[in-house]
């Protein structure tokens, strides 16, 4: 417990108007004082508790040195704060063998030239003792009030973490199980020098406890979650060894965390299996009234509003799949903070890979504004790709735009101009082609485009099929497309002379072209469904 030590002790005016010199101990001045005692006794040691502050005139002490040092040696086991002697009663100078004990023992030795009322002293310095326990209480009633309203207000970890900065005046810093920052609010006029090197310094620190402050960083760290699973740690700056106030804080903190966090998974559980349901309903019968209601009563209402689908998914080619349970629940946990943020009613769930949104606006919103601004919170949290299907007003018609949204983002190709919404518009013949993927006519027109030489390469190793998609991706600009394949013109020009060859057609004739490229986007959509 923080308190008074021995250096604060002789600050108070009884004890500094007695002219007090320290002799020896210095080393140990930072202890507690808990309590001042007067006593004349040799064997005084026995009668003693932890922290008290020994006043003497001498008059009893032994005057050998062995003795001397025993006496000593029985204060520090006896756990005393120091030993303060008023010279001129027994002594004019403290013995040379007590300085030398108590220096040995670091026991702080303190020597007063003037005479003083030991009472006063006891007085004064217990004054002060009670007055900083009573401090003590009331910070620690803060700290319980702090948290007990924050428990109310079901507070996030945003506000959680500022009540805590708030509490502590500085810097604190919540990471991960893998030491990376979650979230932080920084001390007032602090930068951000605390937060350089964070991963590589916080690796270094080890809690075998509960909490426990790193001298070297300057930090109180504790454990949010249990001890066999953890999932982060708190982390308050603290360049001195922190007060019981500081700690209680930090632990209260964690617990609040580890709280909000078991809850919200609760909570997030229950929802996203109601929303996935009503969704899933929707989807196969919108005009159900039963359905109807459930969406009213979960507070998305869709009666007289509008209306709109999404579809979210991970970027083609993206490191993790979006289809990866770690990058579904990211980005549903996006857009469920977004429209939280937004005051947007919403159902969001994951079906088959995929985040599907249903959002539900007043009349008098900009319902394609809106839509940007959701996605651009989302993307801020998440890498994903965003489709919208157009706006309904039509409880019946909900299947069309949430269907709407899922082809878009199956339209965009990969390398496609980012944007924070893709629309039908954004996605022309290849959403098209989307749409009717899953069309056998479709199908066999591109094999009929495309196998001669895909069955050609597969012979000659010749690349007639990537020459044509070269052509394709380059209508106006033969060099462009040689320059893709890293051909010179003249190669380029034999390979489409091929091409013509084995799929007997005229490569200047619009409709040859029109087809390949039907048949050449085509078949991307059709890889892009199965891998």
């Amino acid at each position: 417990m923080a308190g008074m030590t021995v250096r604060d002790a002789l600050a108070v005016p009884a004890l500094r108007g007695a002219g007090p010199q320290v002799l020896a101990g210095a080393a140990g001045l930072g202890r507690q004082v808990r309590w001042v005692h007067t006593t004349e006794l040799v064997d005084i040691a026995p009668l003693l508790r932890g922290g008290d502050l020994v006043l003497s005139t001498g008059i009893a002490l032994p005057d050998a040195p062995d003795d001397l040092a025993a006496f000593a040696g029985s204060l520090d086991q006896s756990e005393a704060a120091g030993l303060v002697i008023e010279l001129g009663r027994r002594w004019t100078e403290v013995p040379a063998a007590l300085v030398a004990a108590c220096e040995r023992l670091s026991l702080p030795l303190v020597a007063l030239t003037r005479e003083v009322r030991f009472a006063a002293v006891a007085q004064a310095v217990g004054e002060r003792i009670v007055d900083s326990q009573l401090q003590e209480l009331r910070e620690a009633q803060r700290v319980h009030d702090v948290f007990t309203e924050l428990s109310i207000a079901e507070a996030g970890p945003g506000e959680i973490l500022e009540s805590v900065q708030r509490l502590a005046g500085a810097t604190v810093v919540l990471e991960d199980a893998q030491h990376r920052i979650l979230d932080y609010r920084s001390a007032p006029g602090d930068t951000a020098a605390p937060l350089a090197d964070w991963q590589a310094r916080s690796r270094l620190v080890v809690l075998d406890g509960r909490t426990a402050w790193d001298e070297a960083n300057g930090w109180l760290v504790t454990r949010v979650g249990k001890p066999d699973r953890g999932w982060g740690r708190l982390v308050i700056e603290s360049p001195d060894e922190p007060p019981q106030r500081l700690v209680a804080t930090a632990e209260r903190a964690a617990a609040a965390l580890a709280l909000h966090r078991l809850h919200d998974r609760q909570r997030d559980s229950l929802v996203r299996r109601t929303h996935h349901e009503l969704l899933v309903r929707l989807l196969a019968d919108p005009g159900a009234p039963e359905v109807l209601q459930r969406c009213e009563l979960a507070g998305v209402p869709l009666a007289r509003r509008a209306l709109v689908g999404l579809t979210l998914r991970s970027p083609v080619g993206a490191n993790e799949p979006g289809r990866r349970p770690g990058q579904l629940d990211a980005a549903v946990a996006a857009v469920v903070h977004a429209v939280h943020e937004m005051r947007l009613p919403a159902l969001v769930c994951e079906i088959d890979g995929a985040v599907r949104v249903l959002l539900s606006f007043s009349p008098s919103v900009d319902s394609t504004r809106a839509t940007e601004d959701l996605a651009r919170r989302v993307h801020r949290r998440v890498r994903v790709v965003v489709g919208a299907g157009r706006a309904v007003d039509r409880v019946g018609d909900i299947g069309r735009t949430l269907r709407e949204s899922l082809h878009v983002v199956d339209a965009v190709r990969p390398g496609a101009r980012e944007r924070a919404v893709h629309r039908l518009e954004d996605v022309h013949l290849r959403g098209l082609l989307t749409v009717l993927v899953d069309d056998d006519r479709l199908r066999l027109f591109t094999a009929r485009e495309l196998d001669p030489l895909r069955d050609h390469d597969a012979r000659a190793q010749s690349g007639l099929l990537d020459t044509v998609r070269a052509l394709v991706r380059h209508p106006g600009s033969k060099s462009e497309a040689a320059a893709e394949l890293h051909l010179s013109r003249s190669a380029f020009y034999d390979r489409l002379a091929k091409v013509e060859q084995v799929l007997g057609v005229d490569l200047d004739d619009p409709d040859i072209l029109v087809s390949l490229h039907v048949a050449v986007l085509a078949d991307e959509v059709f890889g892009d469904r199965t891998g």
